[in-house]
Order: C-alpha cells, then sequence, then structure tokens
C-alpha cells in the first residue's frame, strides 16, 4: 500500500434514509480505491434539501460508517452550511449571461410525451429559453421561478463532453441533445445538485469520484460546469450497482436492505463487508474481512471485471 498519495476521495450521503446495501458497497469502494493508494477521505453530507435536515439520519450514517470501519479525513461538512460559496458561484453563472428562469412545472417537465435522459430526467426542450422581460416578469408574479444552465449548441464543440470512467470507459455526451439546459437552483430557492457537488468537489480538492453508475449521465453536466467555473476536473468512476432479484434497483424504503437490519442479521462488520466484497468480486470468496484487510486486496481491475449490476436477495437469506 502506497504511503503517500494526492488522491482525494469523499463520500457523499444524503440523510434521508438509513443506508441500504448499495450505498454499503459504493461507499467500499470508494474508501478502498482511497486508502489503498494512500489517500484522504472527504465526508460530506448532502443536506441542501430542507426535508433531509431533519430526523435521525444524519447521526444514523456517521455511526454506520464508523461501524463499518470507513473512516475519514476531513468533515463532516454539511452542505446547508454552503450556501454563501454556491451563491457566488451561481453569480459567477449569471454575470457570464449564462442563466435564465424557467417556469416549468413538475408536472410539465415529466409529461410522458418529454423525452428523458437515461437517468430518467426529462430533456429540457428550452420552453423558458427565449421569455422576453415582459413575460418574465408576468410569470414572476405568478410563481417564483427556477434558474437554468444554457448549454452550447448541438454543433458547437464546447457543448461536446468526453471523459473517461475508470470503469465504463471512454463516455461522451452531447449536452443539447442529450439533457438540456439544466437546473443550477429550484424554484423553491435550494440550490440544485449539480451545482453543489460541482463547488463542493473543487473547493474540497476532491480529484477522484465514485459513485454508482445511476449517476453517470451526471459526469458531462458537472465536467461543463466545471470548465464555465475554471476548476479542476476530478476522475471518475461509477461502479455498479446491487439491485433486486428482479432487477429493481435498492432504495431506502427495503428495510431489510437496509443497515438496521444489515447489522442485526450479520454481527460484525467484517462478516458483512466480506460478503459485500465476495458477491461484488472484490475478494475470491465471503469470507469475513475487515475495510482495513479488503484495502490490502483492492484492484480497479476486480471492479471492471464485474461491472454488470449485481443481483441480490433479502438480507434474511444471506446467513443461512
Amino acid at each position: 500500500m502506497s504511503s503517500t498519495s494526492n488522491i482525494v476521495g469523499r463520500f457523499a450521503p444524503t440523510p434521508s434514509g438509513r443506508m441500504h446495501l448499495g450505498n454499503i458497497y459504493a461507499a467500499l469502494v470508494a474508501w478502498l480505491s482511497v486508502r489503498s493508494a494512500g489517500g484522504r477521505m472527504v465526508l460530506r453530507i448532502e443536506d441542501l434539501d430542507p426535508r433531509t435536515q431533519s430526523g435521525p439520519w444524519t447521526d444514523y450514517l456517521l455511526a454506520d460508517l464508523h461501524w463499518l470501519g470507513l473512516d475519514w479525513d476531513e468533515g463532516p461538512y454539511y452542505q446547508r452550511d454552503r450556501v454563501e460559496a454556491y451563491q457566488a458561484a451561481l453569480e459567477q453563472l449569471r454575470d457570464a449571461g449564462l442563466l435564465y428562469p424557467c417556469f416549468c412545472t413538475r408536472a410539465e417537465l415529466h409529461a410522458a410525451s418529454a423525452p428523458h435522459a437515461s437517468d430518467g430526467t426529462p430533456i429540457y426542450a428550452g420552453t423558458c429559453r427565449g421569455l422576453s422581460p415582459e413575460e418574465v416578469a408576468r410569470r414572476s408574479a405568478e410563481r417564483p421561478a427556477a434558474l437554468r444552465l444554457r448549454v452550447p449548441d448541438h454543433d458547437d464543440p464546447a457543448g461536446t463532453i468526453s471523459f473517461i470512467d475508470r470503469v465504463f470507459g471512454p463516455q461522451t455526451e452531447v449536452l443539447a441533445r442529450d439533457c438540456g439546459d439544466f437546473l443550477v437552483r429550484r424554484s423553491d430557492g435550494v440550490f440544485a445538485y449539480q451545482l453543489a457537488v460541482v463547488v463542493d468537489d473543487a473547493l474540497m480538492g476532491v480529484t477522484e469520484v465514485v459513485r454508482g453508475h445511476d449517476l453517470l449521465s451526471s459526469s458531462a453536466r458537472q465536467i461543463y460546469l466545471q470548465r464555465l467555473l475554471d476548476y479542476p476536473e476530478p476522475a471518475y468512476a461509477h461502479v455498479p450497482l446491487l439491485v433486486a432479484p428482479d432487477g429493481r434497483r435498492l432504495s431506502k424504503r427495503d428495510r431489510d436492505l437496509d443497515m438496521e437490519g444489515l447489522r442485526e442479521r450479520f454481527g460484525t462488520p467484517e462478516r458483512l463487508l466480506g460478503w459485500v466484497a465476495g458477491t461484488a468480486g472484490l475478494a475470491p470468496d465471503t469470507e469475513p474481512r475487515s475495510a482495513s484487510g479488503l484495502a490490502e486486496l483492492f484492484s480497479w481491475d476486480l471492479v471492471c471485471a464485474h461491472r454488470g449490476d449485481i443481483a441480490v436477495t433479502t438480507a434474511s437469506d444471506f446467513c443461512q
């Protein structure tokens, strides 16, 4: 294991419920990548949405990461405390003439006839892009506006984003075709995910972003923002999802797959981590192993060799 490294990774959980098995796997790979290279790990709590700022979930997240042995070197930082940084970035984009108000409702955006990106996000048709100042004033009196970032036209090379994902290889996205102008601030005043994570990753010195491949299509938008704001571009690695036997994504509603049930059934972090690592191909078997023990075995080649989604059964079957 390397003793020094410039790699800076991050955990960035949203406290909307107890961690589930898929969250554990993504966090484990992020941690293993950093620790196996002697790098640093940052913990950031993504709690911009007011719905995530109450309840016990943040405390559970911290306790569960400690129990698993997935430690960190900086943080926890809380996004709710960082709105001034997001506002400064927003003003930079506004001063460049790249923002405009959008009054489209959620129902309009999610209309069945509207095309959707690969992550399910509606591809914005530019409905509010050309509104006159008079129309903006009239609509603003009726409802608050969100703010969208203009993306380059289809034929503008600046709008074609290419990068190499560490797991899924070369990726290219044409922003105008594949997502359209995207939100940087919601109509309720909450800064959008894409802007907040870009600002945070840059200011926290993150050099490697490891997360589930359901967020792969967010990378092009984030790289575009990094270039506009003159931020460094981190490396990206999107890992497989752990899914139910029928292919459904795991969610925090699957209580038998959350940390409460998993801790009860596995009993020790070594048994849980060993099972996850063996099932995902990060270890040769499912024997109990600590996080530090798995760091000695870790290789990105192992992740790449098992990049298909991983079907898991219910936690009650794991220990039989």
